[in-house]
């Protein structure tokens, strides 16, 4: 899987796969786009050269060919567009599902108390709850899903899910760049940067719990 990962971050293709994992993984959370993300800017880290052999080295190949380095601009840029654009098309479906996705909705306790939640703190310019849900496992679709089915306006939901979706992808990229700078361009740096992210999500997720986060942000 690593292996695997570390040839592709040396690939033009890194951009479109970021992009369609990042797209999708609003429906299909258990995607590892953070990882690829990490995985790219990790690759960036190392420069042309060193990232070329750092890339190789991982993937336990001899590989003398020298890849592409990823653009960070290019990966923050793919990342951010393709979050906001997979909460709007998630936003829409349960805004227009009608009677039997309000149903199904409605048999998900989680996704009713963010309907609770966001009902409050969109209406009155709270969408700290947004941002801080795309960190959260799950806490993007739980809130797209959300905002939509509760019928909040495209206005009050879209700015917060684009400053949401940059503030992610900005930290992702982040991570997997100074954790290649720091300590390497090689698994470890990647290995630590991970499990960053994957701290800074179950942080989020507790946050969400809290039931004083919607008075505040409102």
């Amino acid at each position: 899987m690593l292996e695997c990962l570390a040839v592709l971050a040396g690939s033009p293709w890194i951009y479109a796969v970021v992009g369609l994992s990042v797209l999708l993984d609003v429906f299909l959370p258990v995607l590892p786009s953070g990882v690829l993300v990490i995985t790219a800017a990790t690759a960036a880290a190392a420069g042309s050269t060193a990232g070329s052999a750092a890339v190789a080295g991982a993937a336990g190949a001899a590989d003398t060919v020298q890849r592409e380095v990823p653009s960070l601009l290019v990966l923050v840029l793919c990342a951010a567009t393709a979050s906001v654009l997979g909460d709007l098309v998630a936003y829409r479906l349960a805004r227009r599902g009608g009677d039997r996705f309000d149903r199904a909705i409605a048999r998900s306790r989680r996704l009713t108390r963010a309907q609770e939640r966001l009902g409050t703190a969109l209406s009155k310019g709270g969408g700290a709850l947004v941002v801080i849900a795309r960190f959260a496992p799950a806490g993007r679709s739980v809130v797209s899903f959300g905002a939509g089915s509760a019928h909040r306006r495209v206005g009050e939901f879209l700015p917060w899910s684009a400053l949401a979706g940059t503030a992610w992808a900005c930290y992702s990229v982040g991570l997997g760049y100074f954790g290649g700078q720091w300590l390497g361009a090689g698994w470890v740096g990647a290995a630590v940067s991970v499990l960053a992210l994957f701290a800074a999500g179950l942080l989020a997720a507790y946050v969400m719990r809290r039931p004083a986060l919607t008075r505040s942000a409102a």
